[in-house]
Formats: structure tokens, sequence, C-alpha cells
């Protein structure tokens, strides 16, 4: 019986998007040899040098692109419309069969490395684990396990609080022992009762203490910055990559700080702005639907017109932010999915509204995939079609770098070089 690193594959799509940049083109092909890409190139020519017996698969009128990315997940939240409160009245056992189905639904959608962004004690871990042992299938993982949060700060009811620069650095160790893959720190507040998400949770000495154990254990870092406080603390400390940067006063109003703007875009900080978490995107898009079909009630058009406005404000700072130079290279999109009623399975909203505030499709593309891979630090194994790098793809019913609808168009998911949707 062969060994699985013995298995070829041609995949001959009529477009590629490589995740590189620029439009997809036509006439090439990638050869899979086990779990990685083993060339690139001619399609004619690597027809011909194909082995005997390796499976030839002709893609018609699809893309094939590299995995998705989602850099922002909560796996154990269900993304139903339960509170907080309500979600987690649940067991552990349920978050992880929770976990489990959103895996599902989100490899589905074209999505192959994903980054668990907080899980109530041992249950981000216990994800991953089952996943590596092949218990069940989902997209390649990385975990924070529970994000560190302040007494009575956003998330608290992970279990990992710490109050200054000690606990936070047993805090970092503690999750680094346990198998943390990066550290997540609540650096404001947030949807979680009784916290403030105009405010700041740390200083810059607590912040610092998380940047600097986790980076002596070799992580990156990922601060949860609704407020404009949080976001400037966190460049001073020098955060890895910044959750959300909504610009949030404390009276919870959204200003635009220029200065502060060029501040992060000076520091070259990765940000992820879950744009479709502020603006309820789902539920405009239900409501949208609706408006076209003819079906929308009064009530749900000024729901509808609410909703707009509210968006308008959010993607105007995400405009300004992107006039910095060399801000657009350091955006990723993040679905936040989990929480609220933000269902997995929708990077496709994110590139959506990307597209909005002044990416174009294929500039979203390169987005979720080498930018995002960059991101988490595993730019080196997946992000973009090359020789050497996972045989990770998804494939599109159109071409994604032209129309942004076509990221809801996925038709096909291969991870480690075997088909899986």
């Amino acid at each position: 019986m062969s060994d699985a690193s013995d298995r070829v594959t041609l995949l001959v799509p009529e477009l590629l998007a490589d995740g590189r940049g620029g439009q997809a083109v036509g006439g090439k092909a990638v050869r899979v040899q086990g779990d990685r890409i083993g060339a690139v190139g001619d399609a004619e020519a690597l027809r011909k040098e194909t082995p005997p017996g390796a499976e030839v698969l002709d893609l018609p009128g699809q893309c094939l692109t590299p995995g998705l990315i989602d850099s922002h997940t909560h796996l154990s939240l269900a993304g139903d419309g339960r509170s907080y409160a309500e979600m987690f009245s649940d067991t552990d056992e349920m978050m992880v069969l929770t976990g489990v189905m959103n895996l599902l639904k989100h490899r589905r959608a074209g999505i192959t490395t994903i980054r668990e962004h907080g899980a109530r004690n041992r249950v981000g871990f216990a994800l991953k684990e089952g996943l590596g042992r092949g218990y069940f299938p989902g997209p390649r993982m990385q975990v924070s396990g529970r994000p560190i949060t302040c007494t009575g700060g956003h998330f608290h009811m992970c279990n990992e609080t710490a109050d200054g620069v000690d606990e936070i650095r047993k805090s970092v160790r503690r999750l680094v022992h346990e198998g943390a893959d990066y550290i997540k720190i609540m650096a404001s507040g947030g949807g979680t009762a009784g916290t403030d998400p105009g405010r700041a949770s740390y200083s810059v000495d607590e912040l610092h203490a998380a940047v600097h154990e986790a980076h002596h254990h070799s992580r990156l870092t990922a601060a949860h910055c609704r407020a404009s406080e949080s976001m400037r603390l966190a460049v001073e400390a020098g955060v890895d990559l910044i959750e959300h940067a909504e610009f949030l006063d404390p009276d919870r109003e959204l200003r635009f700080d220029p200065k502060l703007a060029e501040m992060v875009a000076e520091s070259g900080i990765w940000v992820s702005p879950t744009l479709q978490a502020w603006t309820r995107f789902y539920r405009i898009v239900e409501l949208r639907e609706r408006h076209e079909l003819g079906t929308l009630h009064s009530f749900e058009a000024a729901e509808l017109h609410d909703l707009e406005v509210r968006a308008k404000g959010r993607m105007d700072v995400m405009r300004r932010m992107l006039e910095f130079e060399g801000m657009k290279e350091r955006v990723v999109p993040g679905t936040d999915s989990g929480v609220s009623s933000l269902a997995f399975g929708h990077l496709d909203y994110d590139l959506q509204l990307l597209t909005e505030v002044g990416f174009t499709p294929a500039e979203a593309l390169v987005a979720a995939t080498r930018l995002s891979a960059e991101a988490i630090g595993m730019g080196g194994e997946i992000g973009t079609v090359e020789k050497g790098k996972m045989a990770d793809f998804a494939i599109f019913q159109g071409d994604p770098t032209q129309d942004v609808g076509v990221f809801s168009r996925v038709s096909g998911v291969y991870q480690g070089g075997v088909k899986v949707v």
C-alpha cells in the first residue's frame, strides 16, 4: 500500500489566484504531492510531467486560491443570538461540541486555518487536541486558550484573571505551559456585562509584561482594543496585533484620531478590524435580501436604515485609517464569529466590507491569505500557492479577484492535499 506522501494530484483550474497579489490568471495548474504543493506552472507542461496513475482534476469555470484564514474566532460560542451570560451557562462539554460544529461550518466556507481567540478553561486546547488526533475534521488551528483579562474584565468568565505585572507574567507562563500558540489579552472592556469598551483595562506596563513574557517564549500577542486609549497603550507596549481598533472614546462614541492612526501605522502592528461585528452586517444582509424580495416590513426598513447609518460611522473610521502609508498591507480580516449572532462560515462578509472601505477584491483575497498567514506567524507554511507550502486551497465558482461576491460561492476545499469539501 502506497504512503500518503506518494499521492500525486494535478489540479487544473480555469483560473489561479496565488495569494501574492494581482488578478487571477489562466493556463496554470498545481501539482500536489502528499500534503504539499509540488509544483505550480504552465498547465500543459505539468500535464506532460504528471506520472501515470496520478489523479488529474480539471476545474472549468472555477478559480483556485490559497485556503482562507480567519484570524479571530470563538469556536465555543454558537453565534445564535444569545447573550454572553446565556452562552457561558453551557457546560464545557457542550462548548466543545459547539466548537466541532463551528469548525465544520468554517471549513465548508473555504477557511482552512483559524485562530481560536479565547475560550473557557481548557475548551480551546481540547478542540485543538481532538482535531490533531483526527477525532473530527476542521481547519488547522492556533489557540490562545483563555484570554488574559483584569478582575471583572471582558471574558473574565473564561477564568484567566490577572491584575498587575507579576500576575500577567504568571498567566502567560501558565498558558504557554498548557499549549497556547499565542497570547490574547483584553486591553479594553467589551461586550461582557459590567465592562466598558470605551476605556482601557490595563496600563502600558501591564501590557508590556504580557508582550515581553510571550516573546520570551516565542509567542506572538494579540490585544482586544476597542477603546482609543487601549490602542495607544498597546502600540506603546509593542503588541503584535490589535483586534477591533474601533477608536471608541469613554462615552462610547467613535471618534477617529489621526495622530493615533499614524502611531499605529508607523509601528508596523497588524490590525484585525472585525468589521462585520460592529456593523452587524449579517443583519444588514438579511434585511437587504428581504427588501429585494419586497417582503420588508416598515419597522424592518427603519431597522435597516439605523444599521446602515451605524455601519457608515465604523466604515468611515476604517477608510481614514487606510489613508496612512502602509496601513492597507497590515490589515487582516477576522470574523469574531461565535459572539452574539455572528455565525460561523462567513469570512465572505468581512471581505465584502473590506472592499467597501477601499480594498479591491484582489487585495481582499491577499489580506485573507498571504497577509493573514504572515500576521499569525505562519507565512512560511500557508497563505500562498507556492512550491513547498501546505496544499490548502479554496475553489470558487467564478473569479474572486474581480467580483467580491464570488467569495460566497465555494465549490471545493482542499486541506493538506486532501479534498475535504
